[in-house]
């Protein structure tokens, strides 16, 4: 286990002149070429700005340069060093990626690839969309996480913040939004092939669950077209918040309502014809400022009592214009791509329903997606991910070696398949 990047006095390996020397080089050769097999990056050319070696506080990272130096999606910006324990070496990095307005925005994210020689090509890159945390930059999971998880492959792991999370000064979060979150996991891939001792290759793999499972299809969606030198094998959606346009019975009225809420602050952000107050009831006006000071468990406690009483919206914003056409424009599962998908649900979810990952399924389908499905009896939505853990790493492995899956909109293209059991220890 690698040293914690979040909490007080994070243990850091001492920046060595050789590393010091090879992101200078990057930074200056970054782009404009082609990349080497064991990493190299895409950068923005000979005018690229140097990449900072940050020797700061914790606190201190997070805050941009300001102005912010010019930079294409996924250019470093700054990378500071964690430690390094087991094989394995931990460090926090910041990369430009671009919003849905296309502004250039600084994102933070945590990076974990091993210190031990790459096979020949450069590691795989594993690129994780994380779930839900909040809308305010304190938020974002690498002030939290220990390493990025690796979903059972060995390789180079990243796992960004999100535009809007980790890096503060700028507007929140856009929750849900297609091309924040895809553009952020894509480039963080872009990211991990500039980190010399990191040795990234080209192939990489978009996976998430819950919020995160919305990022990773958003990614699996825009790579081709966004990042076209990179080599995006497959794409693992576990529990994926879609189909927000909808309610299910249940718990979902609440869960959805309060999704929806912070769906809208955080895209007013992306979005100025979004009129905050043309929406929202004056309870939940009330509370929305623990969308600024609070992450997911004070948002929930906040925004519960109002969802099941006075009621948060005066205009339901996923059937008033123009937030209506901006949640349409961020659903996901409505193209298809060339790379396959691994979709993962269990039916005893609360917070992303089964009926909600039917509904993905079949419109997965009818649009062509090749998508292989796994439903698990009695899985909740926290433990959907460990009950999976070993099917879903030896399918991501597979995708990697080559092996062609499993289509099951083949077999089934609007039912779900018949849920498995929850495997045994």
């Amino acid at each position: 286990m690698v040293t914690s990047p979040s909490r007080a006095g994070p243990r850091r390996t001492a920046l060595s002149a050789g590393l010091v020397l090879a992101l200078v080089a990057t930074a200056a050769c970054a782009g404009g070429g082609d990349s080497s097999s064991d990493g190299g990056g895409d950068g923005s050319g000979d005018d690229a700005a140097p990449i900072e070696l940050f020797t700061g506080t914790d606190e201190e990272f997070y805050v941009p340069p300001d102005p912010l130096p010019a930079g294409e999606p996924g250019d470093l910006i700054r990378v500071m060093e964690v430690g390094e324990s087991g094989g394995l070496a931990a460090l926090k990095i910041m990369y430009h990626s671009r919003d849905a307005q296309d502004r250039d925005r600084a994102v933070t994210g945590l990076v974990t690839h091993p210190t031990t020689p790459a096979p020949e090509g450069g590691w795989p890159v594993v690129s994780t969309a994380p779930g839900t945390v909040g809308i305010a930059p304190h938020c974002g999971i690498s002030h939290l996480a220990d390493e990025a998880p690796g979903w059972g492959i060995e390789g180079v792991r990243v796992m960004t913040d999100y535009i809007g999370l980790g890096v503060v000064g700028g507007p929140p979060h856009p929750y849900l939004s297609r091309p924040s979150e895809g553009r952020s996991v894509i480039d963080a891939v872009r990211a991990v092939r500039q980190l010399p001792d990191a040795h990234a290759g080209e192939r990489w793999l978009s996976v998430g669950h819950s919020q995160g499972g919305h990022g990773a299809l958003s990614a699996h969606e825009l790579a081709a077209e966004h990042a076209p030198e990179l080599d995006h094998v497959a794409t693992l959606a576990v529990a994926p918040g879609a189909m927000l346009d909808r309610v299910y019975d249940g718990i979902d009225p609440i869960v959805t309502g309060i999704l929806t809420a912070m769906g809208l602050y955080g895209g007013a952000g992306e979005h100025p014809e979004i009129v905050v107050g043309d929406y929202v009831s004056p309870e939940l006006a009330a509370a929305s400022s623990v969308l600024e000071t609070g992450c997911l468990a004070e948002i929930t406690d906040a925004l519960v009592p109002v969802a099941v009483g006075p009621g948060l919206f005066t205009a339901d914003p996923r059937t008033t214009e123009p937030a209506r056409s901006i949640l349409t424009e961020n659903e996901v599962g409505t193209v298809a791509v060339d790379a396959p998908l691994f979709l993962v649900s269990g039916t005893a979810d609360d917070r992303v329903v089964i009926d909600r990952v039917r509904d993905l399924y079949a419109q997965l389908c009818a649009v062509g997606q090749e998508t292989e499905v796994l439903i698990v009896d009695g899985a909740t939505h926290d433990s959907i991910v460990p009950d999976t853990a070993d099917r879903t790493g030896e399918w991501l492995q597979a995708r990697l070696d080559g092996d062609e899956p499993t289509d099951s909109c083949a077999e089934s293209p609007t039912a779900l398949p018949p849920a498995s059991p929850v495997p045994t220890p």
